[in-house]
């Protein structure tokens, strides 16, 4: 007979996975087994999926007594009714923070599966060294506050047990898979983090006019990207795209592949869960060596890079500076490339290395800051597709439409001027050079339409696609900020650490915000003023060319 039980509590399902129950409802399991606090089974609707185990009751078999040894009767205890956790399940955005990029990790130490890359890594990337040891998950270490991972246990579970998890004072989240407990925030908030911090890996969030942001880089610098060349190896067998990087704080060129952005941008995502870290051009499985798919890759890793150089912890990480330091067939790069694995200020511990101002934060106006940030994103996301759907469909009627148009006016003045010819009289000469010449104006302004847009919107495009990447990593950002928030709401007994904690991870979410909109305003700014020059530019070109058609009907030419 298939195992029933009755919801307690309605839950809404919020992630893939998840079903929603409602109170009163019979739910069927598939298993009495429960996986880190969820149940799988079927509700009435019919749907499977993962639900709270504290969520619901399991339905015995209705036995008013039993036989014990003795041969006498005795009542059976009913089970406990489970109470409600008081740190519900927290939603989780499912926003990845990058392409194709793995999840980080949790706990005071994470692991970040790489995008993947084009093809193998070279030899001065990867000796066959065994692999470096996976950090420590979260749970690996000892806990500083007595937390419990499920609620009390039900009938039958063991007396002592019972008493150790009704003693804690701050629960888990029952999600396991939310980004806040993925990201370390909980295990931060909880103080399960625990690292040395050199001062050189201290990063400061400062009072600024606007609110909280990052204190500047007092050494800022610029990086350049050179046409990649295309690169062989195994005797020609292999082929791969180097791109020429040159940081202004060296003038040292050093050469690298996509993949190697790639490993850099894993690394990155790992070690900063509340920073947007911008994302990598998308890759593509064929046609790597066409020279439009070179080109729009190059200006893709140049925004990519300049919105690195100018983040003030971005810039200064000791992994990025590697990157851009450390030639391929030096020794010191593997020795740079083991330690970035190994860092163990990621996750929980990274929130270990920020130094907040002396005021704390007033966290009710920091939820509603958040609140309208998640608004202007939101909205700013939907207006970006309409956008860049826009421009595209523009620029393909530029390069289509709009020179097969004018041609085709310029391709029928041509053929007014050749009827005219039919006519011998000297005095009509001039007129028909004027016409065909106007034809061949008009052609040539059709081929100006198709080669503007590479001028003025395909950069549009290019910086769209740029935020859209960061849009995407901000829901994740919010909800480990948002959790921490609810986390202090649900125990405010724990006012002191907990409080503390919580003000460290809501002033790096704020600077992060601070930085957005200070580098949208420059970014969007400078685009727009390009724009405008080009199509200035464009115009003038086209006007001077008609004029020039113009003076060809002067009598006296």
């Amino acid at each position: 007979m298939a195992l029933k039980a009755r919801v307690l509590y309605d839950f809404h399902s919020e992630n893939p996975g998840e079903i929603s129950i409602t109170e009163s409802e019979l739910v069927t399991l598939f298993s009495e087994e429960e996986l880190d606090g969820w149940l799988e089974g079927e509700n009435s609707k019919g749907e499977a999926g993962l639900f709270p185990a504290s969520y619901v009751e399991i339905i015995r078999d209705h036995i008013t007594s039993s036989v014990n040894n003795n041969g006498l009767s005795s009542p059976k205890v009913k089970a406990q009714t489970p109470t409600p956790q008081a740190s519900y399940p927290s939603s989780d955005s499912r926003s990845p923070r990058g392409f194709g990029a793995g999840s980080v990790g949790s706990g005071g130490g994470s692991f970040h599966t790489s995008q993947g890359s084009d093809d193998d890594w070279d030899d001065d990337w990867d000796d066959g060294s065994p692999a470096v040891d996976a950090p420590q998950g979260l749970g690996s270490t000892p806990p500083l506050y007595p937390v419990t991972t499920s609620l009390p246990g039900r009938g039958g579970a063991p007396q002592h047990q019972q008493q150790a998890k009704s003693s804690a004072t701050v629960g888990r989240n029952l999600n396991r898979f939310s980004t806040f407990v993925k990201s370390g925030g909980e295990a931060f908030l909880l103080g399960e983090a625990s690292a040395f911090v050199k001062d050189g890996d201290r990063i400061c969030v400062v009072m600024g006019t606007h609110g909280p942001e990052w204190q500047e880089d007092p050494y800022p610098f610029t990086c350049t990207i050179d046409d990649p060349t295309k690169q062989t190896k195994f005797k020609g067998m292999k082929s791969y795209m180097s791109y020429g990087l040159t940081p202004t704080h060296t003038n040292v060129q050093v050469n690298r592949r996509y993949k190697h952005f790639d490993w850099l941008y894993a690394r990155l995502v790992e070690r900063f869960p509340v920073i947007s870290v911008p994302h990598l051009p998308e890759k593509q499985a064929t046609g790597r060596f066409e020279e439009d798919f070179i080109s729009k890759r190059r200006k893709g890793l140049i925004w990519w890079m300049n919105h690195m150089t100018s983040h003030p912890v971005l810039a200064r990480c000791d992994v990025f500076q590697h990157f851009l330091t450390c030639g391929a067939d030096e020794k010191g790069w593997k020795q740079g490339k083991r330690k970035a694995e190994r860092d163990e200020l990621v996750g929980a511990n990274f929130f270990l290395t920020i130094s907040t101002p002396a005021v704390p934060l007033d966290l009710q106006e920091v939820e509603s800051k958040i609140e309208g940030f998640k608004t202007f994103t939101k909205r700013m996301d939907e207006n970006i597709v309409v956008v860049n759907t826009t421009i595209n469909d523009f620029a393909r009627k530029q390069i289509a439409g709009f020179k097969k148009e004018y041609q085709k006016v310029g391709q029928s003045f041509k053929l007014l001027a050749q009827s005219f010819e039919l006519d011998q009289q000297a005095y009509s000469v001039g007129l028909n050079k004027a016409i065909s010449y106007t034809g061949d104006a008009y052609e040539a302004i059709g081929e100006y339409f198709a080669e503007q847009p590479r001028q003025d919107l395909d950069p549009i495009s290019d910086l769209l696609d740029l935020y859209r990447g960061h849009l995407a990593n901000y829901p994740d950002i919010i909800h480990v900020q948002k959790g921490a928030l609810t986390k202090v709401k649900d125990c405010p007994k724990q006012e002191g650490d907990l409080h503390d904690r919580c003000n460290i991870i809501s002033c790096a979410t704020m600077a992060e915000i601070q930085h957005f909109h200070r580098t949208r305003v420059r970014d969007f700014r400078s685009q727009m003023q390009h724009h405008l020059l080009q199509q200035i530019g464009f115009f003038q070109k086209i006007t001077a060319k008609l004029e020039d058609a113009l003076q060809r009907y002067d009598e006296n030419q």
